[in-house]
């Protein structure tokens, strides 16, 4: 069995091979699976309940801002993807069309959705007439499709769910400030939720989204220092409302263009929990957004009076946490590796001398830290029982209000160390460079994100991704809004610069 049990959870080691690393703990935590078209996966009942967790949160946050969900159509027009020049050209090479419908070829070929922005114009066009009609916030989830070459599951899928915020407003300044809020809204997601430590900011002209004015990004950096771009928000002026023709008459009466932003966030977070968070024994999940907070592992389960004492005090953590007893008859050894690997953030082991003794181990998936627990008032005998085998009195000894709080402190907690490390991750593997060359010393023996000024020159931009594999993750500071760094030069070309920049490898 022990065998046995090495070779079911056994992964690579994420400093060896931090690829195949990966797709164990997918695969081993039963996260999703493959399918048999290339490209698309299987989301499984445990990787989907992470999700689930996900948009559960999001949606609150979305409809506390006053934002409303709805559902686009699956299928575009070619037509319609046509009318946004720009738009389109920036999604054609991932495009799949269907130009068949039963045995009919059809007259116009329709194109799967890589994203809605047309589909929620054309239908803002219809709807809004007048400033009484403005703001329009909406929200959708739901799945695109894009016909990536290379795929991995969750980072890169041919189809994958996603959010996307779709909002129209009066004014520039009001879709500006949405812009800016649902980016911050993202950053605050990623911190107090995923315990991801991100580095927010704006993409350059060659990141940015296909028909944007303007695009911001959160940024997160994985264990191996590659970054993977998190969630995005797009300011688009008037762009896609004169393409569309999307007017409203103010209160003057005058004919004016709506304003528009989009935002939007996709199944690759988990992707990125997977790799900011996990170790070489699986899957590490922060307290808020694991499925499971709670595992309960009898380790006498043959002992009645044990699990009669485990059922009690997962009924009562069930009214505060997500908990689950597994009494099967599988080896404990067995069960902490499983829920290990599924990365549940608390076990808590109860065996016979934990309960003569009225307390329960607490183990922290995160750093393994054990903590002994007392569950049992026992100052002395009640009514001359024996207080060491009496399952009932013991039960109803039992302070539930402390052991709830104690409980709490402890996932907060955790919750709180995963999110340090994150930070500490984070700021550890940022590194500031004045040049090229001192850029690719530091690549030699380390990982991570560069902060070099740049001069705004695409072909420098090109350059830096041709000599050290690069790319600009997002702007830090315009040199018109700070003083201190006005008069640095470009780490590329050593030309005045205009930007600070991150650079890094990304997935």
């Amino acid at each position: 069995m022990k065998d046995n049990m090495k070779n079911v959870f056994k992964i690579a080691d994420m400093d060896v091979d931090f690829s195949q690393w990966y797709t164990d703990v997918v695969k081993k935590a039963e996260l999703a699976d493959y399918s048999s078209i290339k490209g698309c996966m299987i989301i499984r009942p445990y990787g989907y309940a992470i999700w689930e967790m996900i948009v559960h949160e999001l949606d609150l946050s979305f409809k506390m801002t006053g934002h409303e969900n709805v559902y686009m159509p699956l299928f575009i027009s070619e037509d319609l993807l046509q009318k946004e020049k720009d738009h389109i050209d920036g999604f054609a090479p991932e495009v799949a069309w269907v130009t068949r419908g039963g045995n009919e070829e059809l007259s116009q070929k329709l194109c799967v959705r890589p994203t809605s922005e047309t589909l929620f114009c054309e239908h803002y066009a219809n709807i809004i007439k007048s400033y009484r009609d403005l703001p329009k916030l909406y929200n959708q989830w739901c799945s695109v499709v894009r016909w990536e070459k290379t795929t991995r599951p969750f980072l890169r899928s041919r189809e994958f769910l996603w959010q996307e915020g779709h909002t129209a407003h009066a004014t520039r300044d009001e879709a500006l400030c949405e812009t800016g809020n649902m980016l911050e809204l993202y950053a605050k997601f990623f911190e107090d939720f995923l315990a991801i430590a991100v580095i927010k900011g704006e993409k350059t002209e060659k990141e940015k989204f296909a028909g944007a004015i303007s695009t911001y990004s959160i940024e997160a950096l994985m264990h191996d220092g590659q970054a993977l771009q998190a969630a995005t928000s797009h300011y688009f002026g008037e762009n896609f409302a004169k393409v569309f023709n999307i007017q409203y008459l103010d209160q003057s009466n005058r004919l004016k263009y709506v304003h528009q932003t989009s935002w939007g966030l996709t199944t690759r977070l988990i992707g990125a929990v997977i790799m900011v968070h996990g170790d070489n024994n699986g899957l590490v999940l922060p307290p808020r957004l694991a499925p499971i907070q709670i595992i309960i592992i009898p380790i006498s389960s043959q002992r009645p009076e044990i699990i009669k004492y485990a059922e009690k005090i997962k009924n009562s953590l069930t009214t505060k946490f997500r908990v689950k007893l597994d009494d099967s008859d599988k080896s404990p050894g067995w069960k902490f590796s499983e829920y290990e690997m599924r990365g549940v953030p608390l076990r808590i082991e109860i065996g016979p001398r934990d309960f003569e003794k009225g307390i329960v181990t607490l183990v922290c998936r995160h750093n393994h830290k054990k903590i002994s627990l007392s569950v049992v008032d026992i100052d002395h005998d009640v009514n001359n029982h024996d207080v060491n085998n009496d399952v009932d009195l013991k039960i109803n000894q039992m302070n539930l209000e402390k052991v709830l709080r104690e409980i709490s402190d402890v996932l907060d907690n955790i919750q709180d160390e995963m999110l340090n490390k994150s930070k500490e991750h984070l700021d550890s593997h940022i590194f500031e460079c004045d040049n090229i060359d001192q850029t690719k010393e530091i690549l030699e023996k380390n990982s991570g994100i560069i902060k070099g000024m740049w001069c705004g020159e695409k072909s420098c931009e090109e350059k830096v991704k041709s000599e050290i594999n690069m790319s600009s993750r997002c702007i830090l500071e315009s040199l018109e809004r700070d003083e201190e760094i006005k008069n640095k030069n470009c780490f590329c070309c050593g030309h005045r610069a205009k930007h600070m920049v991150c650079w890094g490898r990304a997935y």
